[in-house]
């Protein structure tokens, strides 16, 4: 071990100095204050720190060295990340607003606000001179002495390490050398700036914004966070385009998906239109290839327009599944298979109707078309189809139609379902129920969504259908915990208004280089306004995610925010304006969207199973909007992956995934620690007593016996709550939205019947979309730094359960959903996951590993090994019967590429939880 006498520490300059214990033990110190134990937190990281260092350490390498230390604390307590983050954003202040007397900078609290006010209009006007920002954001435009004086640092500690980390990597803007040039407060001040552009005050409207933003209550979606105040303003966050059946549209697509992924756009791509393999070209008598290969093209282009090598383009594919290529497109996402007919990049999701899932429950035959033959198919929707869809069997029954395929409508369903457990794809999204739903149906047939599921916004050859993004972080709404929690309805009713005029204004600032999507946008003024952090406050009311306290939760926050996202728009129309295709819309005549669930079980003639609770004056809500609306649509909720991670809470309305996880990202791999768990063992006095095991046990309560039974139950993590709660909170929050919700899926249960169960009832219940599917895999690999007593565990353990021996004999075919079921059993009451056994205790390799959901991004080993000889998702579907997907009993689940080590390698390895956020997987910026 060196000295620390003997340590020089090697300046930016290239100077040396004598390393100085005391300084650092002053900047540790003041990164810990107000924490409890904060001198002992402070001499720990210090202490472990001396063990690591050198001579000739650079400054950099301290700085990176002590945040190291402190993260790899965080498994003790949570309090240490708060630590990291304050020394991260101490780097900051040192790179962006100068040196001063120590290696972190001076933190004293009015040294660092008069910095940021002295340094502000500098910070901006040498940015604008280096062509990063918008010249209007110089003083011609604003106050800028009035800006500075609003900044608060003091803000800066809302932030978490993953935060700070995801901001400067993603959002802040840098030199050509990466060189940070902003500090957070400077970047929310930006960003608001570069929003009230087009307001008659600006300044005003920024402070108003910053208001908002910097203190985390809502965001603004990626593309506006790294875009606005720039010079390069694309603003707009999601683009939704249908390729139409001629060469010239197909290569105009190619090069409109490049412009788009240039400007970070996240894509949706409709190819239902596009005529099937050998289907005739009569232009030179010729056969076509079908849409696969062009699909394979534009997947290349997004890995081509890579943005620096950071991140690939992101698209989704969308196709009707009537199309006659449609068990082709199910394989694109396979990883065996010819690769010039794959998307190794690309999204894919299958476009239901109502027919199909009638024709399912019913046991009927489904019939695929060219769509060369059946060229109106797309432009319909509900009974209109039906009837269409049942006119062109005919006609191929007759022999009017030559090129058609016929197949048991529960054959394909579960041909898709096998493919969304194995890979992830095809998305399932519905059809009749998004159209049907729609308030925006005077411009035309909706024909996909967009990259997340959560878009719905009608399109053609003249119109690239956009729409711009916020979210409400709804932990920062709630006042309290327990039974003394209260959601602050007076501040969210703010911030939803404040977040509908920021977007508003969004729409007048933008640029594209996409004519069609300029045009749309002016014309349509899509909005789409989502929350995050739902299960945070689930968790601090003390509510249990899978219960009905949760779903009117989500029933009565949603219907709040809808309501005055709503108002405010028709506040926006009567000084700015309603948008121009506003007459003949849904909105003109006084519906909101819970009116339209009525429509829906009309069209169906299958009732809507939603609750219908009402709580607000929403018939004086009718007559205003009558009398115009800013936006065409207002309400969806995005996954929100990344701007959850600066808002640091749960992301859009998915459920804890687990109480400690590493997390991967672009940024590197960091844990995390539910800090709401920690809190209420606290209370209860556990969390000393408890927190190794915890580690052990990789964040599952469950295995703790010591944990009261009441936090067992508000802390079920994603794989142990039953599934139909994912589909009942976004059913209940769907009531009030305009547009759509991405809804991820985490099953425990690999058996297709369930499966089945679970989408038809999403589809019974009214859900419009849903999102990535996550499988909880058999096995991941052992632990390797954790110590665990297998034997004694084993010993003291109950015997496995034996697997299901029910009969196999055949049965008749039921009518109604569950038909996937082997042997004919009852289907599985929408019970929690701990009630039914996830696997066959023969597949559990390790009594104290936990599962990391298997997507695509992660597929590894085992799943290639199924890969090698894997037939066609038809033939699967074909002899499946509900059977499980084999797969590898001796390969773990790999780790992610992008994964990065930390700085110094803790104690106990992040690699040992080998559970990983999908989330973080999750390619889109745009929306997140």
């Amino acid at each position: 071990m060196t000295v620390t006498s003997e340590i020089r520490v090697v300046k930016r300059d290239g100077g040396l100095q004598q390393y100085d214990g005391y300084e650092i033990a002053r900047s540790i110190e003041d990164a810990a204050r107000g924490l409890d134990d904060a001198i002992k937190r402070a001499t720990q990281i210090q202490s472990e720190l001396e063990i690591t260092l050198f001579d000739k350490i650079t400054t950099e390498q301290l700085d990176e060295a002590v945040i190291g230390i402190a993260l790899q604390n965080v498994k003790d307590d949570p309090a240490f990340d708060t630590i990291a983050a304050r020394l991260l954003i101490k780097t900051l202040y040192k790179r962006v607003l100068g040196e001063t007397n120590d290696l972190f900078g001076d933190s004293a609290p009015e040294t660092i606000q008069a910095l940021h006010r002295l340094r502000f209009a500098d910070y901006l006007s040498d940015a604008i001179e280096r062509g990063l920002l918008d010249p209007r954001l110089g003083s011609e435009m604003f106050d800028l002495e009035r800006l500075a004086a609003a900044l608060d640092p003091t803000r800066d500690d809302l932030l978490r390490y993953i935060g700070v980390q995801t901001m400067r990597t993603r959002y802040m803007i840098s030199d050509h050398d990466r060189n940070p040039l902003e500090v957070p407060q400077y970047f929310w001040m930006r960003v608001s700036m570069g929003l009230s552009l087009n307001e008659e005050d600006p300044t005003e409207a920024a402070l108003g914004f910053y208001e908002g933003m910097s203190r985390l209550e809502y965001l603004a979606a990626g593309s506006t966070l790294v875009n606005a105040g720039t010079s390069y303003a694309q603003l707009s966050n999601c683009f939704v385009m249908q390729m139409e059946d001629d060469i010239e549209h197909i290569a105009k697509s190619v090069r409109d998906v490049m412009w788009l992924t240039k400007g970070t756009g996240g894509i949706g791509l409709s190819v239902s239109k596009l005529r099937s393999e050998g289907s005739p070209i009569r232009s030179n008598n010729t056969t076509s290839t079908g849409p696969i290969p062009f699909m394979h093209t534009i997947d290349s282009t997004l890995r081509a327009v890579s943005r620096g090598g950071k991140k690939f383009g992101a698209l989704c594919f969308y196709m009707e599944n009537w199309h006659l290529d449609f068990p082709q497109f199910l394989d694109l996402r396979q990883n065996a298979g010819d690769p010039y007919r794959r998307t190794r990049t690309a999204n894919t999701a299958v476009w239901i109707s109502d027919e199909f899932m009638k024709r399912v429950r019913n046991d009927e035959d489904w019939y695929l078309f060219d769509p060369l033959e059946v060229e109106d198919l797309t432009e319909l929707y509900g009974a209109a189809f039906s009837q269409r869809y049942a006119e062109y069997i005919r006609m191929a029954e007759a022999g009017e139609i030559k090129r058609f395929k016929k197949i048991r409508a529960r054959e394909q369903f579960q041909a898709i379902l096998i493919s969304l457990q194995t890979t992830s794809h095809p998305w399932l999204t519905w059809k009749d129920t998004i159209n049907t739903r729609a308030l925006n149906n005077n411009t035309g047939t909706i024909h996909l969504s967009n990259l997340c599921t959560e878009v719905c916004l009608p399109q053609d050859r003249d119109n690239v259908a956009v729409c711009n993004l916020a979210s409400i972080n709804l932990s920062k709404h709630l006042r309290g915990s327990g039974p003394q929690a209260r959601i602050d309805w007076d501040r969210l009713r703010q911030s939803a208004r404040s977040a509908v005029r920021q977007l508003d204004n969004l729409i007048d600032i933008t640029i594209s280089s996409v004519p069609e999507s300029e045009r749309s946008n002016a014309d349509n003024r899509a909005i789409g306004l989502g929350v995050m952090g739902f299960t945070d406050v689930v968790e601090r009311m003390g509510y249990s995610y899978e219960s009905e306290q949760s779903y009117a939760l989500a029933d009565e926050i949603m219907e709040f925010v809808s309501y005055h996202a709503i108002d405010e728009s028709a506040d926006l129309a009567r000084e700015r304006g309603a948008y121009s295709n506003f007459p003949g819309s849904r909105w003109s005549k006084g519906m909101v969207p819970f009116d339209t669930i009525d429509e829906l079980e009309r069209d169906r003639g299958v009732k809507v199973d939603v609750d219908r609770t009402t709580r607000l004056d929403w018939d004086a809500l009718r007559t205003k909007v009558k009398g115009g609306i800013r936006n065409a649509t207002l309400m969806a909720i995005a996954p929100t992956a990344s701007i959850g991670l600066v808002a640091g809470t749960t992301p859009g309305l998915d459920p804890q995934f687990s109480q400690i996880f590493s997390r991967a990202t672009s940024s590197g791999k960091f844990l995390e620690v539910n800090r709401n768990l920690v809190k209420d063992l606290k209370e209860y006095g556990l969390w000393e007593q408890v927190r190794d095991d915890l580690l052990r046990a990789q964040g599952d309560v469950s295995k703790i016996d010591i944990v009261p039974e009441e936090l067992k139950k508000i802390y079920r993590t994603s794989f142990q709550l039953s599934p139909y709660a994912f589909i009942n909170v976004a059913a209940r929050a769907q009531k009030w939205i305009d547009q759509a919700i991405s809804r991820n899926i985490y099953l425990a249960s690999r058996d297709v019947g369930e499966m089945v169960d679970l989408y038809s009832a999403a589809w019974d219940k009214g859900v419009k979309t849903t999102y990535y599917l996550h499988m909880m895999p058999r096995h991941t690999a052992e632990q390797s730094t954790v110590k665990v007593n297998k034997a004694a565990e084993l010993r003291g353990g109950s015997a496995p359960a034996e697997a299901d021996g029910g009969s196999t004999k055949s049965t008749p075919a039921r009518r109604g959903f569950g038909f996937g079921r082997s042997g004919g059993r009852t289907p599985t009451s929408p019970a929690t996951a701990s009630e039914v056994p996830a696997v066959a205790a023969a597949e559990t390799v390790d009594a104290v590993s936990v599962q990391r959901p298997q997507t695509v991004e992660t597929q590894s080993a085992e799943a290639q090994a199924v890969t090698a000889h894997r037939p066609t998702a038809a033939e699967r579907a074909a002899t499946a019967q509900a059977t499980k997907p084999v797969q590898s009993e001796s390969e773990s689940v790999a780790r992610p590429a992008r994964a990065v080590q930390l700085s110094v390698t803790p104690a106990i390895s992040v690699n040992d939880l080998d559970l990983i956020d999908p989330q973080d997987l999750v390619q889109c910026d745009s929306c997140q």
